[in-house]
């Protein structure tokens, strides 16, 4: 799927393979040079997480706006699933937008339509209906109890009200292999909220990975402001381990603090510039702009072009009113195949500078 072999955040291919907004700006300025990069990274799987993080409309654009033949895309539907999924998520938009040659190119029963389609969670029911809660702990005590066991057992628990008894017992609930908790445990932990905080300032500092990433999780959500030290500890980990999946838990929890977490920033910062895991990005623009740190104008201007809708989002409503803002603004806003929440908040934006 993905590559950890990104190039530097100073290069254009570094850049284009982020989804960073700079990286359009610049493809703008020399739309020639740019042909080769921009293939490559139609060709090749570049999100560090295919599901969540965005790049089709990003790659669209770059394509339509710098005029770029869309032959060499779509060779690529002759490929194997995975590349010719990527080809069509580019051709989708194009042809909606417009692109009589990416219509023709897309095959009948393809819906020329993007973003993600709507799935609705089915209900979840209780797997152990026969058990009452003091049954399913004593199931976690019990050493001999198999894995699945156990998970099936934190899945019923995490359906009912929250139990504290529960909350001793977290340290002995990871996977044999000892790289992560049993399935579900995180989602009890979150049910019990403030419950699990006094529990959580002891995880955050195991040597544990897994625990102590499910306590810096918790007091990100629910702690106060003497764990600031901890969630910045916890960040400065993920830098330097380049673990780029969950850094965003602990960005939304710095930003409750407000100007108190300032001693964040410049983490916060290198992460929004670094990221390949695009989703998370809006995540640390939120943050450094709840605590209050300097600069954010540009970095506003540049989220105009980013590949994430939320990156965006926000950018239309915070980039400051100056004349080539608003010209991006007023593009976005009538960009047929720009994503409709984006659009509508550009229309209004712009309605207040009419």
């Amino acid at each position: 799927m993905h590559s950890d072999h990104y190039a530097p955040t100073t290069t254009l291919p570094g850049l284009l393979q982020r989804g960073r907004g700079q990286g359009a700006l610049i493809a703008a300025e020399d739309r020639s040079s740019v042909a080769d990069l921009v293939y490559g990274c139609v060709r090749r799987e570049w999100r560090w997480d295919r599901q969540v993080d965005s790049r089709h409309l990003y790659l669209a654009r770059l394509i339509r706006d710098s005029e770029l033949p869309l032959g060499p895309v779509i060779e690529l539907l002759a490929g194997d699933e995975d590349t010719r999924r990527r080809a069509l998520d580019v051709l989708e938009p194009l042809a909606l937008g417009g692109s009589a040659e990416a219509r023709a190119a897309l095959p009948r029963d393809t819906p020329e339509e993007c973003g993600p389609i709507a799935r609705h969670p089915a209900k979840r029911s209780d797997p152990h209906p026969d058990l009452d809660n003091a049954g399913l702990l004593a199931l976690l005590r019990d050493p001999e109890a198999p894995e699945d066991a156990k998970a099936t057992a934190l899945r019923a628990l995490s359906l009912r009200p929250p139990e504290p008894a529960l909350l001793p017992l977290v340290p002995r609930l990871g996977a044999a292999d000892g790289t992560r908790p049993l399935p579900s445990l995180g989602r009890v932990v979150e049910g019990l909220a403030e419950q699990a905080v006094p529990a959580a300032r002891e995880w955050a500092a195991s040597e544990r990975p897994w625990l102590a990433d499910l306590g810096s999780g918790a007091l990100a959500a629910h702690g106060d402001e003497r764990d600031i030290p901890a969630l910045v500890a916890a960040l400065e980990q993920h830098w330097v381990e380049r673990t780029w999946c969950g850094p965003d838990v602990l960005a939304r929890g710095l930003a409750r603090f407000g100007p108190k977490a300032a001693e964040a920033v410049s983490l916060l910062r290198r992460f929004w510039l670094a990221t390949p895991h695009s989703y998370e990005r809006p995540a640390y623009l939120e943050a450094l702009a709840a605590i209050g740190a300097p600069g954010l104008a540009e970095a506003y201007v540049e989220s105009l072009w980013d590949c994430e809708p939320d990156a965006r989002l926000l950018a239309v409503g915070h980039a400051p009113g100056r004349p080539d803002a608003l010209r991006r603004i007023a593009e976005l806003r009538d960009d047929p195949i720009e994503d409709p929440g984006v659009r509508e908040a550009a229309a209004t934006r712009l309605a207040r500078h009419a």
